[in-house]
């Protein structure tokens, strides 16, 4: 199996590392030591840490199964479940000690940085889009009400969940996911 480059590698590292320790609790020198790398190494691949930030978001991003939502072999209401169910049980592991990079890093570093509030505002819209694509399908078979448009309900069940993260990161316990799912798919998405 080939070697993964020395990038590849100081990204995996940078999503670790901003994952765990946050941006600001995070240096370059983190990073590097994190992937193995000599630090002056890093500038040959990034011009800063918030240029690596951004494609540490993307990366992660790609990990959130979201082509998951948009697979229409499976029914809509499994689909959306499927999908949080998969979070929750990462977060779980994890030991709730992580939240959502994105929501993390939006919270974080986006009123300071037009670049990584330009990333996040992109992965939080990819995330409903794909939710709000599970959700019209929900309706279309008369699963969910039409009541509200599919892109409303899909952002305020994005925004529960990353509420919930906040809640079960403070309680260390799982009592929040479990709010979330009886509200979203016992109330909310009928």
């Amino acid at each position: 199996m080939p070697r993964a480059s020395l990038r590849e590698n100081l990204i995996a590292a940078a999503v670790e590392q901003f994952h765990t320790r946050g941006y600001a609790a995070t240096g370059v020198k983190d990073i590097t030591d994190a992937a193995g790398a000599p630090k002056g190494s890093f500038y040959n691949h990034f011009e800063s840490k918030e240029a690596l930030a951004v494609v540490a978001l993307e990366r992660y991003g790609d990990t959130r199964r979201l082509e998951a939502l948009r697979d229409r072999s499976v029914a809509p209401l499994t689909r959306l479940r499927e999908h949080f169910e998969f979070l929750r049980d990462e977060n779980i592991q994890t030991g709730f000690n992580r939240g959502c990079l994105v929501g993390d890093l939006a919270v974080e570093v986006a009123d300071h940085s037009d670049a990584v509030r330009a990333t996040t505002r992109a992965g939080l819209q990819a995330w409903s889009d794909a939710l709000a694509f599970a959700i019209t399908d929900a309706q279309e078979a008369g699963d969910v009400a039409r009541t509200l448009e599919a892109s409303t309900l899909a952002r305020f069940v994005l925004n529960a969940w990353e509420g919930a993260l906040i809640s079960v990161r403070v309680d260390r316990s799982a009592r929040a996911f479990e709010s979330f799912l009886t509200v979203v798919f016992g109330v909310l998405l009928r």
